[in-house]
């Protein structure tokens, strides 16, 4: 007999309601459910990306056991000696150097809303600091920071069924179609509904291809662009007036910023035609509802915070927020990232987007945890590297379902870090590159495994349902950070993820009348949801109140800054990190599903332009070497007539073509996220194609040794 448990897919932020079909305790399938995002769809990785449960071990080993490094060996113990060890070092690095010099993270993936409740709580109130972050720093903090300057809130300001009901979608930097394919759907759809397309990218991507207009702009280039659009609003006096007037401060102040950024002056900068910039601008401001929605292509840049704030400003000064099928969208990549933030799994506020250097704030959380909280804001995700191996001031990683060595920019860096820490610890579902640096590994339970709630990208909360009991001897993350705090003096014991929640929801304003009950009579609820009697909130800024200290809207231009690392001579080529549909992050998950593993695997794939490649002599397919300052990897050229000559792209999902070894480590100045987007990088032929092949498959069987594949297998 086949069970159906309702749950949400554990895959990108649009969060779509799923059944999990299971038989005998195993899941065998998925089928959609008809939630408010996917209306019964699923996109692939929805529809065969539950495999991962069933540990095939085709990547990688789920984790059964906890483990401890003992004489440089990872050694099975017991749950008793793993939390007593884990407790005994963290109390003794705190003791000699203080609560600082511990980072810990959130994870955006599947543990959810409640545990990371948890760990935030965890660090600040019984490690005594706020280092805490996780990986939105490497991809939607500038959304956080801009949009909360210029509006107040840092999320999607519409829904993502309104976006099919809009007359005009403005898309910048973003590939729905691969990162959100059930978003893309609603693209389609308002396109067939006869709104207007218009896609920034400097890639032929999907949504370009179907894009009324499509504005192939120079990488790097996006604040001169945005200014350019600002320049025409206010220089054709496209803008609204009475809306800039009443409901937008600091007009003046722009129209000085953006006044030299001409479309003319813009084109020599981005390579898109003046009368272009001109004519979406014109369809942008001429539109009765218009909405903006943007990625990585906007956000992973060292100067990712201003054009935010940019593009939030088009919105302003043009009247569109406060209704349905209007706003800014930043749509979150990963399932949970929305949820993660929205729960204070960042150095800066405490669940609820509540500061943290408050002492109003401040003190209710003391009274609520019974502890003296720290009152400086704590260290960010992408400092750690320099901490440790400049200052020399973090000596413990507390690492929360995520896979830096995969993950972060500068690969080589971030395993000299984690070498470097006296103490660190990985809490995951898989062995992965990170943990193979871990001194102690705590195994959790994976999505499908436990109950909690997820954050979708355009702020719903949503109920996720055990569906199957764990493998091996597993436990929740939130049940294993209570029993860690427990064990270090910090009585901290819950019955069940609702009970996090509610203690939660009692401190957190905008989030206090989400209760379980109403996520399960509505589906889900949006925040804010500020009391028990409240439905949610589809769309903010109703009325063209907006969530800042006076109400106002804040507009925000500034000089654009080039990428700080420029090809020349040695390096001549440029390099930005993409997506592919079939896999997700850093493929853990999906590369142990027997369906999506098919889809593409090692090394991976360097998207390279026809021109490129005939210069260099490589042909589609062939194994090339791939050079930066930093690293040198080997991948598979794809050669492709979407990118332009002198632009390369790579997934940041493989192993063996692990293009995080060649990107940068330079930061965006206020959010301190990446510039993955853009580093100088060389291509070298390989004659001797038949013994890379070789190599390759040695070095990805020699990894999947290293991950303990085939080893304890059920």
């Amino acid at each position: 007999m086949t069970n159906k448990v309702l749950t949400i897919c554990p895959y990108c932020g649009s969060g779509c309601h799923m059944n999990l079909l299971v038989e005998d305790g195993k899941v065998v399938g998925a089928e959609p459910a008809d939630g408010r995002t996917n209306e019964g769809n699923l996109c692939l990785k929805g529809h065969y990306g539950w495999d991962f449960l069933n540990d095939p071990q085709i990547l990688t080993a789920r984790l059964r056991k906890p483990m401890i490094r003992k004489e440089g060996v990872l050694r099975e113990v017991s749950w008793e000696e793993a939390i007593q060890f884990t407790a005994e070092k963290l109390t003794a690095i705190k003791e000699k150097y203080g609560p600082d010099a511990i980072m810990g993270t959130g994870s955006a993936r599947g543990p959810g809303n409640e545990a990371n409740y948890v760990m935030q709580k965890f660090m600040r109130a019984v490690i005594g600091t706020n280092n805490i972050d996780h990986c939105a720093r490497v991809c939607h903090g500038p959304s956080v920071a801009g949009l909360t300057y210029s509006l107040g809130d840092g999320a999607m300001s519409n829904s993502i069924p309104e976006i099919e009901d809009t007359d005009l979608l403005f898309i910048f930097g973003y590939n729905a179609a691969v990162t959100h394919p059930i978003v893309a759907r609603r693209i389609v759809k308002a396109k067939q509904k006869g709104a207007t397309i218009i896609v920034s990218d400097p890639r032929k991507t999907e949504l370009a291809r179907i894009a009324d207009t499509w504005l192939p702009l120079k990488g790097g280039t996006n604040m001169a662009l945005v200014n350019a659009f600002g320049n025409v609003l206010i220089e054709e006096e496209l803008y609204d007036k009475d809306y800039a007037a009443n409901y937008v401060e600091g007009f003046a102040e722009y129209k000085e910023s953006v006044r030299k950024y001409t479309p003319e002056y813009a084109e020599s900068i981005t390579g898109v035609k003046a009368d272009d910039i001109r004519k979406v601008m014109r369809q942008y401001a001429k539109a009765n509802k218009a909405m903006i929605l943007y990625g990585m292509g906007v956000c992973q840049f060292a100067q990712a915070v201003d054009v935010v704030r940019g593009l939030a400003s088009l919105a302003l000064l043009t009247g569109n927020f406060g209704r349905p099928g209007v706003g800014i969208g930043p749509v979150r990549g990963q399932n949970n990232v929305q949820g993660s933030c929205d729960m204070g799994a960042l150095p800066n506020v405490y669940p609820g987007y509540q500061s943290v250097t408050d002492p109003k704030i401040r003190k209710k959380f003391e009274k609520a945890w019974g502890v003296m909280l720290p009152d400086k804001i704590g260290y960010h995700l992408t400092e750690i590297p320099h901490l440790v191996l400049k200052e020399d001031k973090v000596k413990a990683y507390y690492i929360f379902g995520e896979d830096p060595v995969q993950s972060d920019p500068n690969a080589a860096e971030v395993r000299e870090t984690l070498e470097k820490m006296e103490f660190v610890i990985v809490q995951d579902i898989f062995m992965n590159k990170t943990a193979l640096h871990a001194d102690v590994i705590l195994p959790a339970t994976s999505w499908g495994e436990h109950d909690g709630v997820y954050s979708s990208a355009d702020r719903g909360f949503q109920r996720i349902r055990k569906a199957v009991d764990p493998p091996g001897d597993v436990k929740p993350d939130w049940q294993i950070i209570s029993e860690l705090a427990t064990a270090m003096g910090y009585p901290m014991s819950y019955r069940n993820t609702e009970e996090i929640w509610d203690e939660m929801r009692a401190l957190s304003p905008k989030f206090a009348g989400a209760s379980y009950k109403k996520m399960e009579e509505q589906g889900g609820v949006q925040w804010p949801c500020p009391t028990e009697d409240h439905p949610g909130t589809p769309y903010l800024y109703e009325g063209n109140r907006f969530s800042t200290a006076n109400g106002k809207g804040r507009l925000f231009a500034c000089e654009w800054r080039a990428p700080l690392e420029q090809p020349d001579q040695e390096y001549p080529l440029t390099l930005s990190t993409v997506r592919e549909v079939g896999h997700y992050s850093v493929r853990t998950m999906t590369g142990n599903c027997r369906a999506l593993s098919q889809l593409s695997d090692e090394p991976g794939n360097i998207q390279i332009s026809p021109g490129d490649a005939s210069s260099l002599g490589i042909e589609d397919g062939q194994l090339v070497r791939i050079i930066s300052r930093r690293g040198r990897i080997v991948a598979r050229a794809q050669i492709s007539d979407r990118v332009k000559t002198g632009a390369t792209y790579m997934t940041y999902h493989f192993w063996i073509g692990a293009c995080n070894e060649l990107t940068g480590d330079a930061l965006d100045p206020i959010s301190k996220t990446p510039e993955y987007k853009y580093c100088a990088i060389r291509l070298e032929r390989i004659p001797d194609q038949l013994r890379a092949e070789q190599k390759v498959r040695q070095q990805y069987e020699s990894l999947r040794k290293q991950m303990h594949v085939g080893a304890g297998q059920a």
